[in-house]
């Protein structure tokens, strides 16, 4: 392969990366201003109320679809993203201002700012910068608010789902298609050329090579690995390093990454794939392999 068709799997890894940063450096923030998504970390049955809703809003969005309601479908999503950066801004403002006022004024603001940039000038690299802003709040938020043994309950079981989704119903592509023809910010795009456009060509065919001039990837992908990578970082006894994370922490990120090159390996290919078996299973498998190293142990007598 030449160097420009190397750059954007970099450019993927890289995203990685900067949400997994992002989002650790925001989870004290968000757990300091009581962003939790349930109120008792620790309980198992936050697994199923978490797939319930996300098999609900699924379904909602392929109704949605199905039946021509793309415009509601686009407000919908656009209303979440919204909620995504008060949460976010809030959070950050209301720690540097110290002013409740100042902090609600300059919260609604830029997360509206932000909002419209993203559906009025939606060009890659707005999308890209305010995508990592958006996986990042989310997966802080669910990584205080679930513990290590519900968050890897949670990969397991969505890994499974997106497999079945991709491969066995394909409902997952057709909401992709769904999604993708809305223009709806919920997908990070990572440009194969740089005169690559995509106000102008969206994810269309191009018809001198009749493939799309972008790779693109659901913010879910970023965001379901990094919850472990948050949630281990807040909630599991081990020693830090220099760096500022434990050893199964980074064990963790580094799993992560190992899922991602397996997972561009198939995508190399040319064919949709479910991102999730490979990035939680990496994730999750480097945080053992970290517990194992530092012998960090004490998550699982949540078992017994």
């Amino acid at each position: 392969m030449k160097l420009n068709d190397i750059i954007p799997y970099f450019a993927m890894a890289l995203m990685l990366l900067a949400v997994q940063i992002l989002a650790i450096f925001l989870s004290p923030v968000m757990s300091e201003a009581g962003y939790t998504a349930f109120e008792d970390p620790h309980a198992i049955e936050n697994t199923i109320y978490f797939i319930t809703i996300l098999l609900a809003f699924t379904a909602g969005m392929l109704l949605l679809i199905k039946y021509k309601g793309k415009k509601v479908l686009s407000w919908i999503i656009g209303a979440s993203i919204f909620l995504v950066f008060i949460y976010i801004f809030a959070a950050i403002l209301g720690k540097i201002t110290g002013d409740t006022i100042l902090s609600a004024i300059l919260t609604l603001s830029l997360a509206l700012l932000s909002a419209v940039l993203l559906y009025k000038y939606p060009e890659w690299y707005v999308i890209d910068t305010l995508g990592i802003l958006i996986c990042a709040g989310s997966a802080s938020i669910f990584g205080i608010s679930l513990d290590i043994l519900p968050v890897i309950l949670l990969l397991a079981l969505l890994a499974v789902y997106d497999a079945i989704s991709v491969y066995k119903t394909k409902h997952m592509l057709t909401l992709a298609d769904g999604v993708i023809s809305t223009k709806a910010p919920i997908l990070v795009v990572i440009p194969k050329t740089r005169k690559y456009s995509y106000i102008k060509e969206g994810f269309e065919m191009s018809k001198e090579k009749s493939e799309r001039g972008a790779f693109m990837m659901g913010m879910g992908d970023l965001i379901m690995p990094s919850i472990l990578v948050v949630s281990s970082h807040i909630w599991l006894n081990a020693d830090i390093l220099p760096i500022g994370i434990s050893i199964p922490t980074l064990a963790a990120m580094t799993g992560s990454f190992g899922g991602l090159c397996i997972l561009l390996y198939f995508v190399s290919k040319g064919k949709p794939q479910a991102g999730l078996p490979t990035l939680n299973g990496g994730v999750i498998l480097g945080f053992l392999f970290g517990c194992a190293l530092s012998g960090s142990w004490d998550w699982i007598l949540g078992i017994l």
